[in-house]
């Protein structure tokens, strides 16, 4: 077993979570019924857990419970206390909410919240119910709730994906992650059609309607697995954490676990390639970490960049990569495998003539009995063993990393990213031998100094004087030196304070064994001591990179402007890495531009920068030149700067030691560098947007305001002037023919200079929210044909056609505003058509949306500018002679979004322009119970 030390849970770690089990208990607990998708019986499944609750004499409310019309489910609410529903007034309906101030008020034990994700309506004291669920929970009660799969943040878009139909309600996976139970509802695919067809999930024009898009077998099939797997990724979280809140060490084989070998000889990369290979048949990630000891910490240069190659290889091949310490192999492998519930060790066979490698590997099994061994053996052209007692790397199903660096002996604590793996003899110190000749002369000096003392003093003492210099020594120059001191401390003992003295005769036998102690106590102590001290070295270091990581974030949150996250970076990288750095950044069209001259620094701050290196990795997103696979010659290192939305520009590295890229924890720290530069640029760019968005919106508010100030003066004139103009037209006595053709053109023009006014104030009172829109179910036929009336003149000259299904159903909109939308395309299609033209207005159902078209045969719209029509005072001619200023096609986009619809301009079937309008088809109400009857 592991030492006692190691086993015991930490104090600070204890206490933090005792408190976290005090918030816990005073906050309610949430249980989740998850399901793949609607029909499934979660709300039956609570329902029925709710009931049972009930009997057991808890208090059960029933907050809000969706039954669909499935009277399997509305059954069981009999008996349960309903708690009654809100009502909430929103454009000119009564919409029926969650009342929480009543449920608060109430205060039940229990309380039912179904569909999770619902959004309440505007004016309720939440926008989410989630939200509404998080309050009750921080009053202490317990809710039971339903979520669908597709309903998660982190899954939407990939649901939207498969099933081609994308949700707006979510939950934030942290909702879900954070609740106390998660109950799988789950049924086939099979099962679920039969209830669908059968009416026990949607009404029977809904579930026709279902089948043929959201429920088609293979989306509930694809669903299924998200809803399991995202289950079982919640589950293995709660495993995880019993573990922890238990101090369980032992390993528990509840999934694929591997761990295997990396060592610094021959062999090592096949040991890789074999685990990567075994890792992709079990479908598991993998880790690959190599453990140095002390005694491991200078190793030749060969070795040390096999250890590099192995790594790196290991990282190519998927692998989370991390160097770990540790004086003891065996018990930092077992305490690794313990720490990820690695099950399985993958080993490297080793030479027989090496009997440490066995015992290495007989101590890992009497450690960890519970860890399966695997032997893997050498490739056929290495005669090298494929694993150093020295490396062990692990497999984890988690794919977490363990990163705990190493630093080189002899370096200051500056903040720099090395490790001993990094490390650089000096080959002019090896030369000068100074910390030998310094030990020798320490332990000289001793003997001389003590000398005058013998007859003062016992010699026990002065052997202790003696194990003194050693510690010191160890302490100060290391491991070497500390064994040389130790050998010329046991000669100056003998020479000067044994007798006979000043000679190396020794007259009594039991001194022998006086210098045998001597000499294993200075061995073992100065050894330990260097241990030690090597140990604080890599502590501080590894302080020293946090440091460095906190202050470089803490510079980029207070960054404005680009120029300084330039600085920043580039100062944060040369004193971390030793490596002169620059930060490329794209122009409007995406291409990287040259650093501007630094004084006494040349163009930017490398000897040499490739653009076009840069350039590919800014457009392919990865990294590029040395250390990479692409352009391994070049010099400097090209890091892309990701950010969550694109790719902001390209740090180039030119490093003092070409080696130092190839070790991850150095990749890795500087990929963190890189990934808070980009997130830093990112934000400063969507500044600047959100700066020019607030000016662009107070334009246009202004605009707008103008607009119906003009507006509104001008209609009362324009009214007067279109009256009079009619009556001159019809005076008596009669005008001339002259006269009477310029009163009739006088009225024309009033006419649409009043319908001009009249799209000017609708637009402005659309935008400032003043519209108050009459929704209700009726027939789309109605308001096309309304439509069509209202714009006979403008269609006399033009052939019209209509194409509506008899079966179209009802649609929830305002008629009078998709009357002006119809009219207005109408009257624009016979605007931009020559005399005789074909216009066609047709409906179809398409998934969840019912499409309305206007087409015509026309010439059509100029070539990219299908979107730019939409735009306020934009016209399908740029100059023409044709009346309007480019409101018409505005206005009807605003009413459509307004509907929840969309509309967009595409080609004809006819050859000529055509506008699509989709409204969302919603749920229409069932008819009253005398209509059926009839």
């Amino acid at each position: 077993m592991l030492p006692i030390d190691s086993q015991r849970p930490d104090p600070d770690a204890l206490l933090a979570q005792v408190q976290a089990q005090e918030r816990k208990a005073a906050r309610g607990r949430l249980r989740i019924y998850f399901g793949a998708s609607a029909g499934v019986g979660k709300t039956y499944a609570m329902l029925s857990a709710a009931r049972k609750l009930q009997a057991a004499g808890q208090g059960v409310l029933v907050g809000v419970v969706e039954t669909h019309g499935r009277n399997e489910t509305a059954s069981l609410l009999d008996g349960l206390d309903v708690l009654p529903l809100k009502e909430v007034a929103y454009r000119g309906k009564v919409l029926k909410e969650f009342d929480i101030d009543a449920a608060l008020a109430r205060r039940p034990p229990l309380i039912l919240m179904d569909e999770l994700a619902h959004s309440n309506a505007p004016g309720s004291r939440h926008p989410k119910r989630w939200q509404d669920v998080e309050e009750l929970l921080d009053a202490g009660i317990d809710v039971l709730t339903t979520v669908n799969v597709q309903h998660l943040d982190s899954l939407n878009d990939v649901v939207g994906g498969i099933t081609g139909i994308r949700v707006n309600e979510t939950v934030p996976d942290t909702v879900f992650d954070e609740a106390d139970e998660v109950v799988l509802v789950d049924i086939p695919a099979d099962e679920l059609l039969a209830r669908l067809k059968s009416g026990r999930v949607y009404q029977e024009q809904q579930a026709e309607r279902a089948s043929k898009n959201f429920f088609r077998k293979g989306n509930l099939i694809a669903l299924r697995e998200l809803a399991l797997r995202r289950t079982a990724d919640r589950v293995e979280d709660d495993v995880r954490a019993y573990r922890v809140e238990k101090s369980i060490d032992a390993i528990w084989k509840t999934g694929a676990s591997l761990l295997c070998c990396v060592g610094p000889r021959p062999g090592c990369e096949h040991v890789v390639r074999s685990a990567a290979r075994l890792a992709g048949q079990l479908g598991t990630e993998w880790h690959a970490v190599y453990i140095e000891t002390p005694a491991l910490q200078r190793l030749p240069e060969a070795e040390r960049e096999r250890i590099l190659k192995a790594l790196k290889l290991a990282q190519e091949l998927g692998a989370g990569t991390a160097v770990l310490t540790g004086a003891d192999i065996a018990a930092t492998a077992v305490e690794y495998a313990r720490s990820h519930n690695l099950s399985k060790i993958m080993l490297g066979r080793g030479h027989p003539t090496w009997p440490w490698r066995a015992a290495h590997i007989k101590r890992m099994a009497s450690l960890a009995p519970d860890v399966d061994l695997i032997e893997i053996g050498t490739a056929s052209r290495e005669s090298a063993p494929a694993v150093e007692a020295g490396g062990l790397a692990g497999l984890s199903p988690f794919g977490r990393t363990l990163v705990n660096p190493f630093n080189p002996p002899g370096e200051a604590a500056a903040p720099r990213a090395s490790t001993a793996l990094d490390e650089q003899p000096d080959p002019a110190a090896k030369r000068r031998g100074w910390p030998y000749a310094a030990a020798a002369a320490a332990s000289i000096a001793a003997a001389l100094a003590a000398t005058p003392l013998l007859p003062y003093i016992d010699q026990a003492n002065i052997a202790m004087l003696f194990l003194l210099v050693v510690v010191l020594v160890a302490v100060r120059l290391g491991r070497g030196p500390s064994v040389l001191a130790t050998c010329v401390s046991v000669l100056c003992f003998d020479f000067f304070f044994v007798a006979p003295r000043f000679s190396f005769a020794v007259s009594d036998f039991q001194y022998l064994i006086t210098f045998g102690v001597m000499l294993a106590v200075g061995l073992i102590t100065g050894h330990l001591t260097a241990g030690l001290r090597f140990q604080a070295r890599v502590a501080s270091h590894r302080e020293a990179r946090a440091r460095a990581l906190y202050e470089f974030a803490r510079e980029l949150s207070g960054a404005l402007q680009t120029e300084q996250i330039f600085d920043s970076t580039r100062s944060a990288v040369q004193t971390a890495f030793r490596a002169r750095a620059v930060l490329l950044l794209p122009d409007a069209d995406g291409r990287l531009q040259p650093p501007a001259p630094q004084a006494g620094g040349g163009a930017g701050y490398l000897s040499v920068l490739d653009i076009g290196i840069a350039q590919w990795a800014y457009d392919r997103a990865e990294s590029a030149g040395l250390g990479t696979d692409t352009l391994p010659a070049s010099r400097i290192f090209y890091l892309p700067l990701v950010a969550p939305m694109r790719t902001r520009g390209v740090l180039a590295i030119e490093p003092e030691n070409r080696r130092w890229i190839l070790i991850p924890e150095q990749r890795r720290q500087l990929d963190t560098f890189g990934a808070l530069a980009a997130i830093a640029l990112e934000r400063v760019h969507y500044i600047e947007v959100a700066q020019g968005a607030l000016v662009n919106m107070e334009s246009e508010r202004l605009r707008n305001s103008l607009l119906a100030a003009l507006s509104h003066d001008l209609r009362t004139p324009l009214t007067s002037l279109v009256g009079l103009s009619e009556s001159l037209a019809g005076s008596k006595p009669e005008l001339s023919p002259q006269q009477l053709d310029l009163a009739q053109s006088l009225h024309a023009e009033s006419l649409r200079m009043s319908t001009l006014v009249s799209n000017l104030l609708d637009m402005a009172r659309i935008q400032s929210g003043e519209v108050k829109f009459n929704l209700e179910w009726q027939p789309l036929e109605e308001v096309v044909g309304s439509a069509l009336r209202a714009s006979a003149p403008q269609l006399k000259q033009h052939s019209i056609s209509t194409q509506l299904p008899h079966d179209l159903p009802l649609l929830r909109y305002d008629a009078v505003l998709i009357e002006r939308v119809l009219c207005n395309l109408l009257e624009n299609a016979a605007k931009y058509t020559p005399a005789r033209s074909h216009i066609v207005v047709s409906a179809a159902l398409h998934g969840a949306w019912m499409n309305v078209m206007v087409y015509d045969d026309g010439p059509g719209l100029p070539h990219g500018r299908e979107e730019a029509v939409f735009e306020k005072f934009t016209r399908g001619e740029r100059e023409s002679a044709k009346p309007g200023v480019g409101l018409g096609l505005a206005i009807c986009r605003a009413i459509v979004e307004a509907h929840g619809g969309t509309i967009q301009a595409a080609a004809s079937p006819l050859g000529g322009a055509a506008f699509v309008i989709a409204l969302p088809l919603g749920t229409p109400p069932e008819p009253p119970q005398e209509i059926l009857e009839q």
